[in-house]
């Protein structure tokens, strides 16, 4: 029954992707659907769909287009973020400001945000306030970042701060959602926030750690992108003292990123980070404690197990 309700779920999420970003401005309609057909996981949408069942949810269309907004603002933002990054891929393909330059992928990334405020019109007031909320703290989690990269100074107080606004809040946020469309009460709402945030900051530091180790192909990106700008977990590994340390790359080096990735997991960065992933997503299932016990609470625990164990 759960599978048949997802797979309506998620492929209605799909196609409501596809539809949204119709345009008679052909530059925008080509470059939304380019990276937008690229794939993903989908794992915040799935979020708010599961939240939605978990917390009573009969009608699963219902939750689909705040499902499909999470997932417009997540792309439009990895849009921006290619342009900050100077990534040339992005899921495999190129990326959008390298194939249609950097004003048309920044207006493209405009486009699909100014696009969620028409999906989300119908969800009236209370899921309206936790959307923008949560695009205004992701805005401030990556300006955080990127002035901390500017300054070469990331530490751990930084860095958390950094993917509990940039990552957690809309993970957080669509869990809250998924239970406000199911007409949940407080108590039930809060324990799926929760959730969601925990979940959000164990994807984020799992992110970085495929930052440092994982296979470029895989991955569909380059490996060390992060070290690359000065920030993600590899740049906050504890030193001996106790303190937050640095690791700084070799002054002269062939290729100074690969030094300084060698480096790092040399240090026991990623044993450390890995650590803190599974303590983050252990929050996650203490969370789930709260909600009562379904199918869809099952599939929400194993999708913890999925973002802690993914390779990409």
């Amino acid at each position: 029954m759960l599978d048949s309700q997802m797979k309506i779920g998620l492929d209605a999420v799909e196609e409501t992707l596809t539809t949204v970003i119709d345009s008679d401005v052909e530059t925008l309609f080509d470059a939304s659907r380019h990276i937008i057909s690229s794939g993903g996981k989908r794992v915040r949408p799935r979020v708010i769909l599961l939240a939605y069942l978990a917390a009573g949810g009969e009608m699963i269309t219902d939750a689909v287009d705040a499902a499909a907004a999470v997932e417009l603002v997540h792309t439009a933002t990895l849009v921006h973020d290619d342009i900050n990054d100077h990534s040339a891929l992005r899921r495999g393909q190129a990326s959008v400001h390298k194939q249609w330059g950097r004003t048309f992928a920044l207006l493209t990334g405009d486009y699909m945000f100014a696009k969620v405020y028409e999906m989300m019109s119908p969800y009236g007031v209370e899921c309206n306030k936790i959307m923008s909320s949560a695009a205004v703290t992701l805005v401030e989690g990556e300006t955080l970042q990127a002035a901390a990269a500017k300054k070469g100074e990331m530490d751990r107080e930084t860095y958390k701060q950094v993917i509990e606004r940039k990552t957690a809040s809309l993970f957080s946020a669509g869990a809250r959602m998924g239970a406000v469309i199911a007409g949940a009460d407080d108590e039930l709402k809060e324990a799926l926030t929760t959730y969601g945030h925990y979940l959000g900051v164990t994807f984020q530091i799992v992110d970085d750690i495929l930052d440092l180790i994982g296979d470029p192909e895989e991955m569909g990106k380059p490996a060390g992108l992060d070290m690359a700008q000065n920030r993600g977990v590899g740049m906050t590994v504890n030193g001996s003292n106790g303190h937050t340390a640095v690791l700084e790359a070799p002054a002269v080096a062939a290729d100074p990123i690969e030094a300084m990735m060698a480096k790092l997991r040399s240090s026991g960065a990623v044993d450390i980070a890995r650590a803190e992933a599974d303590r983050m997503a252990q929050r996650a299932y203490d969370a789930l404690e709260n909600v009562p016990p379904s199918p869809a609470r099952d599939e929400l625990s194993r999708l913890v197990d999925m973002v802690l164990d993914r390779k990409k």
